[in-house]
């Protein structure tokens, strides 16, 4: 039997898919930015991004015929990952970009596989922290702390709540992943993404009305809001994940997994080249600390390669 050449076309083709991938998801930081500093409130925000993410997701399930869950627990199951792997991360992530650049958003909230290794261990039975993934922790979290700003002489005189904010992003991912891989089982790979971002719409939309004035807010929405907020439901949402489960059923998971390696280097050139946001050393390091624990990781086990198949850090981030 011929063997497939990487140069075939369609190679070439999933290549390019790969890196479009990865722009979507990474660009979701820059559009949020835009977004918020347009005037938009965090719950109006990601509400609006997730119902044009949702309808484009819905268009596509409807039109291919994907069978829907039958049994209520299920629907339990995929409300509770809505909650953590969509509407809280959204949440946290843009209403901390109000007050911190997004390519120190996409570098925070970076570190997910960090928080899946200790929480795979207590979750799941056949995940076991090994040396390596001990070692990686550590690297990655001391890039974490470079990031926040962490300066034990000037505890507790700094705010940090917003870079916290982000860490608790990426820790409400992990769990999401975590969750996913033990409770949700026999569903097309389109179907967890749908109805999560239908729940977390729900979610967001409910806390928009309660907290914020949306209504007031969207009749004041400028170009640019608007453009954003287009992007981010478009690419960010629907087209991201429909690029993302092209390469899941050619490549498999393991190789899809490389993309979360792509992110914060989309956040960090995006944000300097659209909204001239510096490149600091520490952001520099901390990001290459980072990612040198994400790949100490995923060294062997790859645990993350089998859950970003059903994590939503999405993502869509």
């Amino acid at each position: 039997m011929a063997v497939q050449s990487t140069s075939s076309p369609g190679s070439r083709l999933d290549w390019l898919l790969f890196v479009l991938l990865g722009f979507f998801w990474g660009s979701s930081y820059l559009f949020i930015k835009i977004g918020v500093d347009a005037g938009l409130q965090p719950f109006t925000l990601v509400t609006l991004r997730l119902v044009i993410g949702f309808a484009l997701l819905a268009a596509v399930v409807a039109a291919l015929r994907v069978p829907v869950p039958r049994e209520g627990r299920t629907y339990g199951h995929l409300l509770v990952l809505g909650f953590f792997s969509v509407a809280l991360p959204f949440f946290l992530i843009t209403w901390a970009e109000q007050f911190v650049d997004s390519a120190r958003a996409a570098t925070l909230t970076a570190p997910v596989p960090l928080f899946v290794i200790p929480i795979a261990a207590l979750m799941l039975h056949d995940e076991r922290i090994s040396l390596n993934k001990v070692i990686g922790v550590i690297v990655g979290l001391i890039g974490v702390a470079i990031l926040v700003g962490f300066d034990p002489a000037t505890a507790g005189r700094t705010d940090l709540t917003p870079q916290l904010a982000l860490v608790a992003a990426a820790l409400s991912y992990a769990l999401g992943g975590v969750y996913a891989r033990r409770f949700v089982h026999g569903l097309r790979p389109m179907i967890p993404s749908l109805f999560q971002v239908f729940f977390a719409m729900l979610i967001s939309g409910l806390a928009a009305v309660v907290f914020e004035r949306p209504l007031e807010t969207t009749l004041a929405i400028p170009p640019e809001g608007i453009f954003a907020i287009i992007w981010l439901g478009v690419f960010g949402s629907g087209m991201a994940y429909l690029l993302f489960y092209r390469l899941l059923d050619r490549w498999g998971p393991t190789r899809i997994s490389l993309v979360a390696y792509t992110l914060p280097v989309w956040g960090i050139a995006l944000g300097f080249v659209v909204l001239n946001e510096p490149i600091t050393a520490g952001l520099a390091a901390g990001t290459a600390l980072i990612l040198g624990g994400i790949a100490l990781v995923n060294a062997r086990a790859g645990l993350w390669r089998r859950l970003i198949s059903r994590s939503s850090l999405e993502q869509g981030r």
